[in-house]
């Protein structure tokens, strides 16, 4: 009777959320019932359910496979190397925009450094691939004006590939992730800033002891959901800019599932890969998370 009452008093509220509610069900949960293909022989033919059970064959195949250790270090190489510079970089554009004072010269720097953020990944590997052209980009002629006629194939480089992609990535998301800082640095108390200033602390005294604690929580819950995703490397961009020269580099777990699901239609095996790729990043993020809080009392759950 209880619950029909409040039922009744608060159905705007059961109405809100059910449709968010539904579509959970729908698209992410619903979905979860295909993750058996990994553990089968999957065939369109027979469909999900009624092709043949093969247990962990599609795990063994994987691991066993030569591509399994060069496809593991190249994502996390990508992944750290990623991680190690943008958090930093992020964190930096922060705290100097916080110390800007002049107002309108703030609000420049910051729409010139978030804008990159809204360019399509396609757009920006075009970007890339015009600038860094060994015939007519503008790297090409800057080498030509030096006196150097034989400039490098940066794109064609295995080893230029992690630096194309990570700096590239820094210019195009750093300001994105600087306005989360600038956030957490807006909900700092004035107080501190005003007791620093009278106690005589230095600029870097203050950034150092009252802006990153007051930001410290929010680097570790974005550094936990970063560690996360190191095996779950960004597809699009890393499959513009791979090409046959730079493969060894550049093939990533990411662009391998795509190659044996879709290009190869080998189902079951693609989904056993993602599948484990899932799995390790749960592990690593529990990890991480449980360290996190034994060791500042903060953590994403």
């Amino acid at each position: 009777m209880k619950r029909s009452i409040a039922l009744k008093r608060h159905w705007p509220l059961y109405a809100i959320i059910a449709l968010p509610t539904a579509f959970l069900i729908v698209f992410s949960y619903w979905p979860m019932l295909g993750v058996q293909i990994a553990f089968r022989n999957y065939s369109p033919v027979y469909g999900i359910w009624k092709s043949p059970w093969v247990g962990l064959r599609q795990f063994e195949l994987f691991l066993t496979s030569p591509y399994f250790w060069p496809l593991v270090k190249n994502t996390l190489s990508l992944s750290v190397y990623s991680l190690v510079v943008s958090i930093p970089c992020s964190i930096l554009l922060a705290i100097a925009l916080n110390e800007v004072r002049h107002a309108r010269f703030k609000k420049t720097v910051q729409m010139f450094t978030y804008a990159p953020y809204f360019i399509s990944t396609v757009i920006l590997v075009g970007m890339i691939q015009i600038i860094l052209s060994p015939t007519s980009g503008p790297l090409a002629l800057l080498f030509h004006l030096l006196g150097d006629t034989n400039p490098p194939n940066v794109l064609a480089s295995a080893n230029g590939f992690s630096s194309t992609y990570v700096w590239s990535g820094i210019w195009q998301e750093t300001g994105y992730g600087a306005v989360i800082y600038l956030a957490a640095l807006a909900s700092v108390n004035p107080e501190l800033y005003e007791a620093a200033k009278i106690d005589g602390a230095t600029r870097l005294q203050k950034i150092r002891y009252i802006d990153l604690p007051g930001i410290r929580s929010t680097i570790i819950i974005l550094m936990i959901l970063s560690v996360g995703g190191l095996l779950s490397v960004g597809f699009e961009k890393v499959y513009l800019l791979q090409n046959n020269l730079n493969l060894s580099r550049s093939e990533i777990i990411s662009t391998y599932v795509y190659k044996a699901g879709l290009v190869n239609a080998d189902f079951s095996f693609a989904a056993a890969i993602g599948l484990f790729n899932a799995i390790i990043g749960l592990i690593l993020i529990s990890i991480v998370n449980y360290t996190a809080r034994k060791v500042s009392d903060n953590s994403l759950f």
